[in-house]
């Protein structure tokens, strides 16, 4: 059994690159709230409690056109409703001894990003990979908005366009690994990748937000590789 302290560290050192990427990301939002008259404190904190590019951005444009509070936190909310699927997946897997409260602490860490990480390691998930995930990429994330902020619009728009490209990059680092080894999962993303280009062109699917679309393709692409290759008890939660 590994110590609580070395899975942190591990979830720490897969956080950097995770950091890296968001902080290239961050740094754009950080230049479209610098239009929207934040500043780099506002930034920051707006970035470390929240950590969504689209939540962000919906909210910092929102604010920007004088919105209520209450439309504020009902898009922030559908656009990254999402997150409530991966906190469950996550809390089911979670130790059974696992407190209420840390699985609440848990669910606080979670990004695209960290819940991919986590998912794909093998064996019971524990808290302290998230957490450790956390404090690597989400700082990197709030920094980056803050010096977005700060730089304004001084760099050239290709540069930042350029910079935005890290993201999908970390991606498929995160995806490519599982894939090649399980041919099941292969299949998946690649199912995934051409429902989601389908569902943006669907007359009917199209007008949804994305966050209601990746719902909508999680529930019906994970229902039907579950029915399809359904999982045993002795695969990898016991590896």
């Amino acid at each position: 059994m590994k110590s609580n302290t070395r899975i942190f560290r591990e979830g720490f050192r897969d956080g950097i690159p995770i950091g890296l990427g968001y902080f290239a990301v961050a740094f754009s939002l950080g230049i479209a709230a610098h239009g929207y008259g934040f500043g780099p404190v506002q930034g920051f904190i707006a970035s470390i409690l929240t950590y969504a590019s689209a939540g962000q951005y919906i909210g910092f444009s929102l604010y920007a056109a004088n919105a209520t509070l209450i439309q504020l936190i009902v898009l922030t909310v559908i656009t990254n409703a999402r997150y409530i699927l991966m906190g469950v997946t996550l809390n089911q897997r979670m130790p059974a001894g696992t407190s209420l409260g840390r699985r609440i602490a848990v669910g606080t860490t979670i990004t695209d990003e960290i819940f991919g990480i986590t998912i794909a390691r093998p064996g019971i998930p524990s808290p302290y990979y998230g957490f450790g995930a956390w404090c690597a990429a989400v700082p990197m994330w709030a920094i980056g908005t803050s010096i977005g902020i700060i730089t304004g619009t001084a760099l050239p728009a290709e540069i930042v366009s350029a910079l935005s490209v890290a993201i999908f990059g970390m991606f498929l680092a995160v995806i490519v690994p599982p894939a090649r080894k399980d041919r099941m999962i292969g299949a998946a993303v690649a199912v995934s990748f051409a429902c989601s280009y389908a569902a943006a062109r669907i007359p009917l699917v199209s007008v949804l937000s994305s966050g209601n679309r990746t719902i909508l393709l999680t529930l019906f692409i994970s229902a039907a590789f579950a029915i399809i290759a359904p999982r045993t008890g002795t695969d990898s939660d016991e590896k």
